[in-house]
């Protein structure tokens, strides 16, 4: 049967894209076969069609539990048998497992899909030995490599154990993402140096890519799920807790989101896998152990809310939008502190490892602020030249859409390449930036770099602006990285003739400053008409007023219906139903149903009659507080345990405690402390206190003292007082 009519047999497909064809007949061949494709170019299909046309099993080596199932499933509903493809992993109990293998000694299964944990156990190798292999497929085989996103160490004794089950079988290592480094790292453990080596384009035209300032991102983030409402998504966060967060919050802001990470059991995965693959759901939000194959053609936008630890990663993850070929939006959310904190992280990690996690982040950190491209700096990082000014997915990210400003840097990098010269090509750029502004780093002085004649020959230029020349030389050519080496800038030949025969002009871009960007605010949030981080003047002068007058038909101090802090935030957020005033700050469920309808009533009609325009994500729930310590604090007032018994409890300070009850009824919560006040305070103090605050025009301890008296009162006391005043007035 040729290769065609079994593709349409097995798949239904007329045809094979990009070079599966010719991937195939390697592999048909008996030859080790390297596959390098992007992420929806057919990886699958290159080791399925092969399992099923050959004779015996093969063994497919896969990362994930839950990306075997997704592929075990994917083949099953081809119309093939339920027992042609099986995976042996954890998530067996003994009788499956045996079932699975009698499967296999019969003859029916063709694919077997294992961990590399699985194919390490004495008793699963001897199995193997039993029976005929086809051959062996590392799917996602760049976790083969250290300077891959996910090394995992059993994945490097990979080629000891094929030779443990001891047939002549030929080796198959699919990746959607490898740099030179990568690929060669693959071969060599694998043992496979002569394998017939595929490369496919790293460019996926439709894909737009975009890096955030992380300024107020979970606003940025429900802004832009509801401005795509009904579209898949994925959200990557770096920790489970930042997850589930982010999971909670979307959900109580009406989007269809759920968590996933390695911390839930299997099934709760399965469930949300298969929830998001079935469409119950929009959104996932997940660390990296959501997505490596996931066979979802139509997700619309990958976000990370945090930048990952490498290019690799990035790339990967991004490569799960637009698989079918329609729109894919990349976000990343930018700030250099995520990037420090990553870098901390790594501080008990053996040397070497920090050195190349380092390199890894600092490749991170020039995508996030270059200026070019983004498209040509990604490829670029994979050894692939393309051309920004008619390649396919030209003018496809924020870069080329809105360039930054262009500066004529001809004479400063002839400066820069005489440098790298001068220190013998044998340092990185951070160091080469460091002697041009004359910095004199201990570096410096170790390498007697700060004695050079042109030591600080370049300090008229700002420190950021050599470091975007260094990355933008790197993209076009001009200097490359030595990797083996860890990253020291080496000249090119282009380099050297750029040297001999500098051009008439060349223009570099200022890179992107994010951290001015999140000082400020951001660029997203600020336009006072929409609800932005300006307050509304106007508005705020209207709630005032009926804030007075609400006081006065309650004969309660103004701020007891609410405080100022609340009104300038309803005069930022203009909330229009009790549900967004409940997560004013300021305001809990108590305060608004007791306060909040005039205000509310009072904000629709002022957003009415002077047409303002409210961004969909203006008042972005919060996650109701649930916090062991608050729900601990609330139960033990009610069964009158002493507050100092409560903190205690807690590992509090008193004051502490006082700050958190006073937060609990400022947001609309009752407590009744009487049992512990009519202890520590005398009658008719209390009521001197009470009349205080009921006349007073600000609740500020510091203006009851001074009225009151620092002498006959203490702070501790006045707080006590306040928070039962609160308590009983205002809510």
């Amino acid at each position: 049967m040729s290769l065609e009519s079994a593709l349409k047999e097995h798949f239904g497909f007329d045809a094979f894209k990009g070079m599966q064809r010719e991937v195939i007949e390697s592999l048909m061949a008996g030859k080790d076969t390297f596959a390098i494709m992007p992420t929806g170019g057919g990886k699958s299909l290159c080791y399925q069609l092969p399992a099923l046309m050959k004779p015996g099993t093969a063994i497919i080596i896969s990362p994930l539990i839950a990306l075997m199932k997704n592929q075990v499933d994917s083949i099953r509903s081809y119309g093939s048998e339920d027992n042609i493809a099986h995976f042996l992993n954890s998530s067996l109990n003994k009788t499956e497992i045996t079932q699975v293998k009698e499967d296999v000694v019969n003859g029916n299964t063709k694919m077997l899909y294992l961990a590399p944990e699985s194919l390490n156990k004495a008793e699963n190798l001897e199995f193997l030995k039993s029976v005929t292999i086809s051959f062996v497929a590392v799917d996602e085989a760049h976790c083969i490599s250290e300077w891959g996103h996910d090394f995992r160490p059993e994945y490097r004794r990979i080629k000891e154990m094929i030779k443990g089950i001891d047939q002549t079988i030929p080796v198959m290592a699919l990746t959607a993402t490898a740099t030179p480094k990568v690929q060669s790292d693959i071969q060599k453990n694998l043992g496979m140096t002569d394998a017939a080596v595929y490369k496919a384009s790293f460019n996926r035209p439709n894909l737009f890519y975009e890096v955030r300032s992380k300024s107020d991102p979970v606003k940025q983030l429900i802004r832009f799920i509801k401005e795509n409402e009904g579209k898949s998504g994925i959200i990557y966060c770096l920790s489970r807790k930042k997850v589930e967060e982010i999971a909670s919050t979307l959900q109580v802001n009406g989007i269809k989101a759920l968590p996933y990470h390695a911390g839930f059991d299997a099934n709760t995965r399965s469930r949300h896998q298969d929830n998001f693959l079935m469409e119950d759901v929009d959104v996932i939000v997940a660390t990296i152990a959501f997505g490596m194959g996931i066979d979802k053609p139509d997700v619309r936008f990958v976000i990370h809310y945090d930048m990952p630890k490498s290019l690799e990663g990035y790339y990967q993850e991004t490569g799960r939008a637009g698989r079918d070929g329609g729109e894919g939006k990349c976000i990343a959310f930018y700030d250099y502190k995520d990037i420090e904190k990553l870098e901390k992280f790594m501080h008990n990690k053996p040397v070497a490892e920090q050195e190349v996690g380092r390199q890894l982040l600092e490749e991170v950190v020039s995508y996030a602020e270059t200026a070019i491209s983004r498209r040509k700096f990604l490829l670029n990082y994979f050894g692939e030249e393309w051309d920004e000014n008619n390649g396919e997915g030209a003018n496809m990210d924020d870069n080329s859409v809105r360039p930054k400003e262009a500066i004529e840097f001809k004479d400063n990098m002839t400066t820069l390449f005489t440098m790298i010269d001068t220190v013998k090509q044998r340092f990185k750029s951070k160091h080469i930036v460091n002697i041009l502004c004359g910095m004199n780093t201990s570096e410096a002085s170790t390498y007697r770099h700060n004695k050079l004649p042109s030591f600080g020959i370049g300090k008229a230029v700002d420190p950021k602006l050599w470091m975007a020349a260094v990355r933008q030389a790197l993209v076009q050519g001009y200097l490359y990285k030595d990797i083996e080496n860890y990253g020291l800038l080496k000249i090119s030949e282009k380099g050297r003739a750029f040297m001999e025969n500098p051009p008439s002009s060349f223009v570099i871009y200022k890179d992107h400053d994010y951290s001015a960007e999140i000082e400020k605010g951001g660029e997203v949030l600020t336009n006072a008409r929409s609800g932005g981080a300006v307050m509304d003047e106007q508005l705020m002068g209207l709630l005032k007023d009926l804030r007075k007058k609400i006081s006065k038909e309650k004969n309660v101090p103004p701020f007891v219906v609410f405080q100022d802090p609340s009104l300038h935030d309803m005069a930022n957020q203009y909330p229009i139903s009790i549900d967004e005033l409940k997560n004013i700050q300021g305001v809990g469920n108590g305060k608004a149903l007791k306060f909040g309808k005039p205000f509310v009533e009072l904000i629709t009609k002022y957003v009415d009659e002077n047409g303002i325009e409210r961004p969909q994500d203006m008042v972005v729930k919060s996650v109701v507080n649930k916090s062991g310590r608050k729900v601990y604090i609330i139960q033990s007032i009610d069964r009158k345990i002493p507050l100092e018994d409560i903190a205690k409890a807690k590992g509090m300070q008193f004051d502490e405690l006082l700050e958190e009850l006073e937060h609990i009824v400022d947001s609309g919560t009752r407590v009744n402390i009487d049992y512990y006040i009519d202890d520590v305070v005398d009658e008719d103090r209390l009521d001197e206190v009470y009349e205080y605050f009921m006349e007073a025009d600000s609740p500020d301890i510091d203006d009851a003292l001074e009225e009151l008296g620092n002498d006959d009162y203490t702070t501790e006391e006045l707080r006590l007082i306040r928070i039962k005043f609160m308590s009983e007035v205002a809510n």
